[in-house]
C-alpha cells in the first residue's frame, strides 16, 4: 500500500516493500569493482578509489591511447615501427623484440593483449609520445586518463613495470574497460584471443593469461596483472544474454585465487541479480498539489518504460520516494516535468526517475483564485502569529 506524507517543500511517497537484499559477494581481493555494464548499476565496491599498483593492468591504457591513435589516422595497423634499445631492454613478459625489428602495428598490439610484452608498449609509447620517450607518453598517458574521468590515475611508464607512482584505482580500470568496449567495439575481439605466435620466437609465451577465457561463461576479456607489489589481479569482462558486466580484482594471492575470485564474481552478478520493470510508461506513481490552478492536483507519471537490476530474491516492491517543490503552480502544460521519482534497491544504487505532469492544468479563475487565497489567509490565522504573512 502506497501512502504520502506531505512536507512544507516536497511530497514523500514511500512504498511498503518486502526488500531481500542480494547476498554479498565475499571478495578476497584487496580491492575490488563489479558494475553491470548493461545497466550502469554498481553491484560491488571495495576499496575501489585507492589508488594501487596495477601492474600490467595498465597496459590498458597504452591500448586505448593507441586505438585513439589509429581511429584519428596518427597510426595505422600495417605501419612497421622501430625498436629501440630502451623497449629492448624491459623483461618479465616480452615478445623478445631487438633493435634490428620493424614489427606491424596490429602485431604489437596482439602482443600487448594477448602476450603482455613489455617492449610492445614501450615501441607504441615512443611512438606516439610527444618527446619520443617512454616517460613522456606517460604523461600524456596521465593527462588523457584524467580527461576521460579517471581521477585517482598517474602512468610513469606504459606498461605497468613496477615503479614509485605508478597507480590507478579499481573504479578507473572499470571505467577505461567500459570505455575500451564502447569506443572500439572494432578492436574489442582482440581480447578474446587465447593464442597469438610472434615470429616463432617465443614458443614459452604465446599464450593469453586470463583465465576465464574458454570456460564457456560469457568471458571475452581484458587484461591480467601481476607484480610483487600488487599481488595478482584481473580486469574482466564477460556476457551473459542481454547482459555484460566489468569488473576489476586486485591484490589476490595467487593465480589460482585469481581465477577462482573472478569466476565467482562471474556467477554471483549473473545468478543473483535480474532486469525487471518497474513502472509502464503513463503509470501514475503520485499526485502533485497544485497552486491556482483549475483543479487542486495533478498526477504524476513516468514518461517512458523504467526497468531496474535487482535482487532475484527482491519483493515486487522498491522502497522509494517522490520530490518536489510543493505546491506546483498553474498553468501546468501536460508532460511537463514537475518531479523526480528517487528508488532504492535495497544495498544497490539509487535510481533516479523523472516524472511527468499526466495532464494540463489550466490557471483557475477569478473566483477560484480569490477562493484559495481566502483559504490560505483564514489558515495562516487560525495558526496564530506564527503563521501570520
Amino acid at each position: 500500500m502506497t501512502r504520502f506524507i506531505w512536507g512544507a517543500a516536497a511530497t514523500v511517497w514511500l512504498l511498503s516493500l518486502l526488500a531481500v537484499p542480494a547476498a554479498a559477494f565475499e571478495t578476497k581481493a584487496r580491492a575490488a569493482y563489479v558494475m553491470d555494464q548493461t545497466s550502469g548499476t554498481i553491484l560491488l565496491s571495495r576499496d575501489a578509489d585507492k589508488p594501487v599498483p596495477p601492474a600490467s593492468m595498465s597496459k590498458l591504457m597504452t591500448l586505448y591511447v593507441a586505438f585513439e591513435a589509429i581511429r584519428d589516422g596518427r597510426l595505422s595497423l600495417n605501419e612497421k615501427l622501430p625498436v629501440s634499445r630502451h623497449a629492448m631492454s624491459y623483461g618479465g613478459s616480452t615478445m623478445f623484440l631487438d633493435t634490428t625489428d620493424q614489427v606491424r602495428v596490429e602485431d604489437l598490439l596482439r602482443g600487448i593483449i594477448v602476450l603482455s610484452g613489455n617492449d610492445a608498449c614501450a615501441v607504441i609509447a615512443e611512438a606516439l609520445s610527444p618527446d619520443g620517450t617512454e616517460a613522456g607518453f606517460a604523461r600524456y598517458m596521465t593527462q588523457r586518463a584524467q580527461q576521460l574521468g579517471m581521477t585517482s590515475s598517474t602512468f610513469m611508464n606504459s606498461n605497468g613495470w613496477p615503479q614509485a607512482g605508478h597507480r590507478m584505482s579499481a573504479r578507473d580500470l572499470a571505467l577505461l574497460a567500459n570505455r575500451i568496449i564502447t569506443d572500439f567495439p572494432n578492436f574489442y575481439p582482440l581480447f578474446k584471443e587465447q593464442e597469438f605466435e610472434f615470429d616463432g620466437r617465443a614458443p614459452s609465451n604465446t599464450q593469453n593469461r586470463n583465465p576465464l577465457l574458454g570456460m564457456g561463461i560469457g568471458a571475452d576479456g581484458l587484461k591480467t596483472g601481476h607484480t610483487e607489489a600488487a599481488g595478482y589481479g584481473l580486469v574482466g569482462s564477460a556476457k551473459q544474454g542481454d547482459r555484460r558486466i566489468i569488473f576489476v580484482i586486485t591484490g589476490l594471492p595467487s593465480a589460482q585465487a585469481r581465477a577462482a575470485e573472478a569466476r565467482g564474481i562471474i556467477n554471483w552478478a549473473f545468478r543473483q541479480f535480474a532486469q525487471r520493470e518497474v513502472l509502464k510508461a503513463g503509470q501514475q506513481v503520485a499526485r502533485a498539489e497544485v497552486w491556482m490552478g483549475a483543479q487542486p492536483d495533478v498526477g504524476l507519471v513516468a514518461a517512458e518504460d523504467v526497468s531496474a537490476l535487482l535482487p532475484v530474491l527482491a519483493g515486487d516492491e522498491i522502497a522509494g520516494e517522490v520530490r518536489y517543490h510543493a505546491p506546483v503552480s498553474a498553468p501546468i502544460e501536460k508532460g511537463a516535468e514537475l518531479a523526480e521519482l528517487v528508488l532504492r534497491p535495497d544495498g544497490l544504487d539509487e535510481i533516479r526517475v523523472p516524472l511527468m505532469a499526466e495532464r494540463a492544468v489550466p490557471r483557475g479563475g477569478f473566483l477560484k483564485r480569490i477562493g484559495t487565497v481566502a483559504m490560505l489567509l483564514m489558515d495562516r490565522l487560525n495558526k496564530g502569529p506564527e503563521g501570520a504573512l
